[in-house]
């Protein structure tokens, strides 16, 4: 199941030209591992979405699209 997240990251990543590969160098992992995080399959944990924020350079709201009114 595809999430918001998901959907953020990949868009994040290809505003800024990068491949997952690329994308995925920056966070010491695998290319494997950025298209699991877009397909839905696994959810980045705390601290890797704190690292994709700074990277993409926007909030961790934003990445996650966190509202407190939802």
């Amino acid at each position: 199941m595809k999430t918001k997240i998901a959907e953020n990251i990949k868009f994040y990543r290809k505003q800024m030209g990068l491949t997952q590969e690329e994308l995925a160098e920056k966070l010491f992992g695998k290319k494997s591992l950025i298209s699991n995080y877009e397909n839905g399959y696994s959810t980045p944990d705390v601290v890797t979405l704190c690292r994709l924020a700074k990277i993409f350079d926007v909030t961790l709201d934003e990445l996650v699209e966190w509202n407190e009114e939802t």
